[in-house]
């Protein structure tokens, strides 16, 4: 399975946080599994943390690519295509970080590891 995880979903994975489902850490744990991180979740992860809304995020806004490589996680850049879809998808979500993870889900054929149940609605599969 190839996984993309949601910022919360990698946010709760950093901290040990028990918010994250026990099937979404079994996947996540299953090295079977490819889980990539969206270039979005650096965009938000940063923003965030300079508005203060991740105020513990300081070292993970410093050095995302990095905590990422020591996770064993994939990078995944946005596209022209992801950012294009992203556009275009329907209004039942209009966060821009979430959108480009569910085009990027939806272009690359990826289980995107959420608890928002929103993105059923745009038909990409969930794990949580």
């Amino acid at each position: 399975m190839r996984l993309l995880l949601d910022t919360h979903a990698l946010l709760c994975w950093l901290a040990g946080d028990g918010q994250l489902s026990l099937r979404a850490r079994r996947a996540i744990a299953d090295r079977r599994h490819d889980v990539l991180v969206s270039a979005a979740s650096a965009w938000e992860v940063a923003t965030k943390h300079r508005l203060g809304k991740l105020p513990m995020a300081g070292p993970l806004a410093v050095d995302f690519g990095g905590e990422v490589r020591r996770q064993g996680f994939q990078p995944l850049a946005i596209s022209m295509a992801h950012a294009q879809v992203a556009g275009a998808l329907p209004n039942h979500h209009r966060d821009p970080f979430d959108r480009v993870l569910v085009a990027q889900a939806r272009e690359e054929r990826l289980a995107l590891v959420s608890n928002e149940a929103v993105f059923d609605d745009y038909g990409v599969p969930r794990v949580w």
